[in-house]
């Protein structure tokens, strides 16, 4: 016997644990789950208390024999994937798998992977949790029985290939309730007035001028419906003095945030850096495994990012007053030292997501981090860093104008002591500078201002407030909230519209077809009390067969009601679009690639059309429908006419007008020559499931390369590249980059970059 063999489940932190470890230790990784349920069956036994049955992941055999051997030679084995349940499930199927080459196991885990984390952890090994372990194994077979049985349903009512979900179809519910909120709404009209005003005696001055708004009709809320009543409103104001009824002024403090947990760092990544919460939980994932910072070697940044806890332990509360003491000076440090309370409900197992050392500031890895790594590193430091910070001070003053029986107010604001906001760089709130008033001085109108508006409905859900929503509903956990979001994209359930989810026609009547036959399922309340259960589990307060007999009790008669009454939606959905062929009526029909209308007429009538749903609801053929095909040539098998077209997922193709009689079609070529060395293909248009469009070789699958920008023929002269592309983000417009993520060559667009 000799080394002592610690086991993680990802590769990156084997390569970070071995810099610091010594040679007594042996590092191997699972890479991931090694056992599940079988893929093509059920894998429950419901007759004997649910016993699962667990298989070797495919492909994993190779990992699994490796881990036996290494056991075989160590002296003591320690499981450490990540500390939480999953990570635990994890551990367990290790244990398993191994404890015949070697018994002496145990468990250890860290929150960050820091020569201190992992030492201490080494020192307080522990045994496997078995409430821990079980109410995830509780949570896979609710999930996987939930799936199994209402999937094949659902193929057999709308679609092939669609799923069902405990948690996903919940979330599905909610965005789908939202729809119906915004083509139910009335919008009403409303007027907003707006003064121009300053003091009598300055009124020539153009820089003493402020704004006030309105705020009162004789002592109530303004409710202007109609331009005859603001028109009147307007006439009355101009009639009557203005002058100052009151001037109030305070100072006031804006304390900082608290550190991120895993929900409030998918929205703000998503509202500031626009990632999806996919994106952000695999970026915050490499940089808790460890990156790769040069001379310093791999090291792990941040503190493990699957947590809903706001707590900092001591050492890091400590490291961050000194940073600040020495950054910044001792008045941006509080007089004590922050803390911030956990919501009720939540687990509290880890800390808050933060740097592992403060020290290594956003500027000092900016050499060595790739863009999307860099910004998510930067936002998640500065809102430790300003979270143990001193407050904000702000002057704030509010000016009330008399005006007959109206009510005008004037707001100011003014930065005395930025606090936290040195370090986030968020200044004061867009707010006038006042001049200095008196109460009873007179004032003078400049202009004024009506504005005709409507109220608008409650907005679509883009994925942060999303995230939010279930959050607050207690549906899912931190760690299943990007799960949940892909799902719904995956399966076409819904679609991001200018970062906005819109279900689509599917989802709607997936969602409607559930909540009808299977209510309790879908109650939103049933799905976060069922969430409290499982935690119940994990404490040992409760049974995870009894809690899996008491869901199946209802479930399995709810479903076989289900079988007997849904009605099923093959034939498709009716529409008031009329064929223009054949004149029958077309309907919404679910296929391979999406949504599409269809004629009823079929076989006899062929003919299908992609669509769109405008605001109100109200189905629109897709405007390329209602074009000609450009024509691009001869068809080289038949000799018709061969057209551009557009596929349901968003990409362009070539096809023959002859179709049916004639299936030849070809992708759209960009004309570029594949970069990849050696590969004689070349760039074609592609989109993927969820409707985004891509360029990948043609030779897919020999050669796989891919960009999701339009590719322009022309060398990097930075780092040697044979293509650039042609991107568009916010802050620059449309430019000119590498496609290496790892060179940040970028020039501006010439017009002639790109000819389609």
């Amino acid at each position: 016997m000799g080394k002592n063999l610690i086991i993680v489940e990802s590769p990156a932190k084997v390569r970070t644990i071995k810099k610091f470890l010594g040679s007594d230790y042996e590092v191997e990784a699972s890479v991931g789950h090694v056992r599940d349920l079988p893929p093509n069956k059920l894998g429950v036994d419901e007759e004997h208390d649910f016993t699962p049955e667990y298989q070797i992941i495919q492909g994993k055999q190779n990992v699994v024999s490796k881990l036996k051997k290494a056991a075989a030679r160590s002296e003591r084995v320690y499981l450490a994937p990540d500390p939480d349940r999953e990570g635990e499930a994890i551990a367990w199927h290790v244990a398993e798998l191994i404890k015949g080459t070697n018994q002496n196991i145990e468990r250890i885990q860290f929150n960050e992977i820091t020569p201190r984390a992992v030492r201490e952890a080494l020192e307080h090994p522990r045994t496997l949790d078995g409430h821990l372990y079980e109410s995830q194994q509780a949570r896979r077979i609710l999930d996987r029985l939930v799936g199994y049985k209402l999937s094949p349903l659902l193929w057999k009512k709308v679609k092939r290939g669609i799923s069902a979900g405990r948690v996903q179809s919940v979330a599905l519910k909610i965005v789908v309730e939202r729809e119906k909120e915004r083509r139910a709404f009335v919008p009403e009209e409303y007027w907003l007035f707006k003064a121009k005003l300053a003091l009598e005696s300055q009124k020539a001055d153009e820089a003493a001028a402020f704004e006030a708004e309105l705020s009162k009709v004789k002592g109530k809320k303004p409710k202007i419906g109609s331009a005859d009543e603001a028109e009147a409103l307007e006439k009355d104001s101009k009639a009557n003095p203005f002058s100052v009824a009151d001037v109030q002024e305070k100072e006031r403090s804006r304390t900082p945030p608290p550190p991120f947990i895993t929900s409030t760092l998918q929205q703000h990544a998503n509202q500031r850096l626009g990632y999806s919460a996919k994106k952000t939980m695999s970026t915050a994932q490499r940089l808790y495994e460890g990156v790769d910072l040069g001379d310093r070697g791999v090291m792990a940044l941040i503190t493990y990012m699957r947590t809903d806890s706001v707590r900092i332990a001591k050492d890091a509360q400590d490291a961050a007053r000194e940073f600040i003491l020495d950054s910044f000076g001792k008045e941006y440090y509080p007089p004590k030292a922050r803390h911030f309370k956990t919501k009720s409900g939540a687990q509290d197992a880890h800390e808050a997501i933060r740097p592992v050392d403060v020290a290594i500031t956003p500027d000092s890895v900016k050499a060595d981090l790739p863009r999307d790594q860099l910004a998510l590193y930067r936002v998640i430091w500065e809102r430790f860093v300003a979270s143990q910070m001193a407050a904000a001070k702000f002057w704030d003053t509010t000016v009330t104008v008399a005006n007959g029986d109206l009510e005008w107010r004037a707001k100011g604001e003014r930065l005395l002591f930025p606090g936290f906001l040195a370090v986030t760089k968020a200044g004061a709130s867009k707010s006038q500078d006042l001049p200095k008033l008196e109460a009873k001085d007179i004032l003078a109108l400049l202009n004024m201002n009506k504005e005709q508006k409507f109220t608008q409905p409650p907005p679509r859900y883009t994925e942060a407030s999303l995230v939010r929503e279930l959050e607050e509903k207690g549906i899912g956990r931190p760690s299943t909230y990007a799960a949940i979001i892909s799902t719904l994209l995956d399966r076409d359930y819904a679609r991001l519209e200018d970062k906005h989810f819109a279900p689509t026609d599917l989802g709607g009547i997936v969602s409607d077809l559930l909540d009808q036959h299977f209510q309790e399922l879908m109650d939103v309340a049933f799905t976060a009390n069922m969430e409290a259960s499982l935690d119940k589990v994990a404490e040992g307060g409760a049974n995870w067969v009894e809690l899996l007999k008491t869901f199946t009790g209802g479930f399995y008669d709810t479903l076989a009601e289900a079988a007997e009454n849904m009605a099923s939606v093959k034939q498709g959905l009716p529409t008031d679009i009329v064929c223009e062929e054949c004149g029958k009526p077309m309907v919404i029909k679910f296929g391979k690639a999406g949504q599409f209308l269809a004629c009823t007429g079929y076989p006899e009538c062929r003919n299908t059309k992609n669509f769109y749903r405008d605001e109100n609801g109200t189905i629109q053929v897709a405007p390329e429908d209602l074009e000609k095909p450009q024509k691009v040539g001869e068809c080289p098998k038949c000799g018709s006419d061969l057209v551009i077209k557009k596929a349901r997922t968003g990409s362009r193709f070539i096809a023959c007008t002859g179709y049916p009689k004639c299936d030849y079609a070809q992708p759209f070529s960009t004309g570029v020559a594949c970069p990849k060395e050696g590969c004689p293909g070349e760039l074609v248009e592609k989109s993927s499931r969820r409707g985004k469009v891509f360029y990948a070789c043609n030779q897919y699958p020999k050669c796989d390369y891919a960009v999701w920008d339009w590719p322009v023929p022309e060398p990097c002269p930075q780092c040697g590249s044979k293509i650039l592309v042609r991107k568009t983000t916010k802050a620059r417009g449309e430019h000119l980059a590498c496609p290496d993520k790892k060179c940040r060559y970028t020039r501006e667009l010439e017009e002639e970059s790109e000819t389609v």
